[in-house]
């Protein structure tokens, strides 16, 4: 998180088992405030390309941190365009990673991030390129825990201190905001029943309200998060590439709240995840083999027109009697997440991921780039739904061309996983190497 948060010395290195005292907002806590710093070394790329679109942005600053003590020389919080997505258009911004200290959360969430979003490989990332989890890790390894029970333990501490700091957040909107979601094994991806009781383990052992249990939308696994939703478990549905299995997704959400026989659905949330970029990069290649003038127009387009058509069908499946129902019984809507904002293409803007999926009772989720990116020079207004029918004419053109968009979804599903699987596994192989080392150590 170094790359969004500098913080100064006095922050605490990790939070221990005292972080309940660290609660923004708190008149104990620390003061935290975010500036736009000039820095040379950080401007957007841009590359010719016959493409219409261009990023003529270049951020003015990075993200940097500065903290003090309370009733030091610290200044009051500075408002981002976060602050306004937020309060003026309805969608959250979320933050894309996590790691150790995770008190790095503290500037962000003071300039206005309001959850957290993690995975296998964020994981991988951040154990295999940081010291700061080698005591905890020896320690287990000493009492005897093998590499894959150790691992989760790591990943169990952070998500627990990451909840604690987004805590207030959750209280604050009635549990409507402010969750941190952590994954199943990505091993477990066609596996329903595995599955089910992994997000049951997960959700007993991290023991916080704010967690969201995060589970792939493969097949196997729609029926995993209907018995998980059923059983009062809040679910980050996440790995969504197509309309379809959005809407199975939909489908699987609501029939799990029905089946729950909870007399208060209030607690019981839910959002569904549609990538959004790695539709680009698929469908970008498609259309660059094609090679007609029309095909190659049509390049940067497809992620973003699919994903405000997933917003309509969001619109149509959370209305009517049977939405009504559930509310009377406290339900939440299930929020769509746009998950996959960082931009792949230097040729395209870096906000493309951002800015044109702005709508209410959405999430935006995003890595450090598109975070730093949107707060320097993000505009915020409602854009979601503002031309539909163009979306319409994008995603029916591509059908034309031969695009089949099923295909697409099934291939970055298949991707998604393999690389999940992939970055656990390598994680676990890491881990193994460093107790290797431990154990000749302690020798």
């Amino acid at each position: 998180m170094a790359a969004v948060s500098e913080l100064c010395n006095s922050l605490p290195a990790a939070l221990s088992s005292s972080s309940s005292s660290i609660k923004p907002g708190s008149s104990s806590g620390l003061v935290s405030f975010v500036s736009l710093r000039n820095k040379t070394g950080f401007n957007s790329k841009v590359v010719s390309s016959q493409l219409s679109l261009r990023n003529n942005h270049a951020l003015r600053g990075s993200l940097v941190v500065r903290c003090s003590q309370q009733g030091g020389n610290g200044s009051a919080t500075k408002r981002t365009t976060l602050h306004d997505l937020y309060e003026k258009e309805g969608q959250s911004p979320w933050y894309d990673n996590l790691c150790r200290p995770v008190t790095d959360l503290l500037p962000l969430i003071a300039s206005g991030v309001r959850g957290v979003t993690s995975n296998p490989a964020i994981f991988q990332k951040a154990i295999s390129s940081s010291n700061a989890y080698n005591d905890q890790f020896r320690e287990l390894v000493q009492s005897g825990k093998n590499i894959e029970a150790a691992y989760w333990e790591l990943v169990i501490k952070d998500i627990q201190d990451a909840c604690k700091l987004f805590e207030h957040i959750y209280d604050e909107t009635d549990g409507g905001d402010g969750y941190v979601s952590v994954e199943v094994s990505p091993r477990l991806a066609d596996d329903t029943k595995g599955t089910v009781e992994a997000a049951k383990w997960l959700h007993k052992l991290v023991d916080r309200p704010n967690v969201y249990i995060k589970i792939p939308a493969t097949a196997p696994c729609i029926p995993s998060i209907k018995e998980v939703i059923a059983n009062g478990i809040s679910v980050n549905v996440t790995l969504i590439f197509s309309l379809a299995r959005y809407e199975a997704v939909i489908d699987a959400y609501l029939d799990g709240l029905e089946a729950s026989g909870l007399d208060d659905l209030s607690k019981v949330t839910s959002v569904a995840s549609f990538f959004v970029s790695r539709v680009d990069t698929l469908i970008d290649k498609m259309l660059e083999k094609i090679g007609t003038p029309e095909a190659l127009d049509l390049r940067g387009k497809a992620a973003v027109a699919q994903a405000a058509l997933a917003y309509q069908l969001y619109q149509k499946k959370f209305s009517g009697p049977r939405r009504e129902a559930l509310v009377k019984k406290g339900a939440k809507k299930q929020r769509l997440l746009w998950a996959s904002t960082s931009v792949k293409n230097p040729a395209y803007p870096d906000t493309l991921y951002v800015s044109p999926l702005i709508g209410p009772d959405t999430v935006s989720t995003m890595p450090d780039q598109a975070l730093q990116a949107f707060i320097d020079h993000g505009a915020v207004s409602r854009t979601i739904d503002v031309n539909v029918s163009e979306a319409e004419g994008v995603y029916s053109a591509l059908e034309k061309l031969g695009i089949d968009w099923n295909y697409v979804g099934t291939q970055l599903e298949l991707e998604g996983v393999d690389a999940f699987k992939k970055s656990f596994d390598s994680l676990l192989d890491t881990l193994q190497e460093k107790a290797n080392s431990l154990k000749l150590v302690s020798h």
